[in-house]
C-alpha cells in the first residue's frame, strides 16, 4: 500500500494487509495470513503500536506469547513494554521442567507447555497470539498462567474469527480479550 493513501484507522489498515488464502489447510477454510503485514515495516509498526498504546499504562509483569506467531507479536511487545517475555510452546521443545496442558482440536488433541519458573505467583500477566479461533490454544495457556499463580489480566490479539466461537468460550471462562480486526467466515 503507497504511503499517501487515507486509512480510516489503524484496525483497517492492519485488516486491509491481511492476506486470505482460500482453501488452505482444507476445504472451506479461509485461511488469514498475517506474513505480508509481518513484511511491511510501516503496518507492522502500526500494529505493534496499537497493543503498546493498550498496555502501556496497564503495566503487566510479563507478556505470553503462544507458539508460534504469539511469539512474533508478543516478544516485540514485551521489549517495547520493558517487561519479560513468556513463550509458551508446543509439547517437547522447552529444555527445563515444564508444566502442561491439552486442549481439544477439531480432529484430536494438542498440548502446550511452559517453564515452570517462567512466571511467579501474583505475576499479571497479558497473553497474546496471532488469532483466535476456536479459543483452545489461548484456554490452554491461560490454564497454564494459572496453574502456576499468574493472574492473565486480558488476552490479545490481531484477529477474531467470531464464527468459531472461541472468542465468546474464552469471555465466558473469564478471560477479557482485545482483538484488533475480526473476519466473518473461518
Amino acid at each position: 500500500m503507497p504511503h499517501n493513501v487515507l486509512i480510516d484507522s489503524p484496525s483497517d489498515y492492519i485488516k486491509q494487509t491481511i492476506r486470505t488464502v482460500p482453501d488452505w489447510p482444507a476445504a472451506g477454510v479461509q485461511f488469514r495470513d498475517i506474513t505480508p503485514l509481518l513484511s511491511n515495516p510501516r503496518v507492522f509498526r502500526v500494529l505493534i503500536d496499537q497493543f503498546v498504546h493498550r498496555y502501556f499504562d496497564v503495566r503487566p509483569d510479563a507478556i505470553a506469547g503462544l507458539d508460534a506467531r504469539g511469539f512474533i507479536i508478543g516478544s516485540v511487545l514485551a521489549y517495547e513494554l520493558n517487561v519479560g517475555f513468556v513463550p509458551i510452546r508446543k509439547k517437547g521443545k522447552l529444555p527445563f521442567t515444564t508444566v502442561e496442558e491439552t486442549y481439544e482440536l477439531e480432529y484430536g488433541s494438542a498440548t502446550v507447555e511452559m517453564h515452570t519458573d517462567a512466571v511467579k505467583a501474583g505475576d499479571r500477566v497479558v497473553l497474546i497470539d496471532d488469532l483466535i479461533a476456536t479459543g483452545g490454544t489461548m484456554m490452554a495457556g491461560m490454564r497454564l498462567l494459572q496453574r502456576l499463580g499468574a493472574t492473565v489480566i486480558e488476552g490479545a490479539a490481531i484477529v477474531d474469527l467470531p464464527e468459531l466461537h472461541g472468542s465468546d468460550k474464552l469471555r465466558a471462562a473469564g478471560l477479557d480479550l482485545f482483538t484488533l480486526v475480526s473476519f466473518e467466515g473461518h
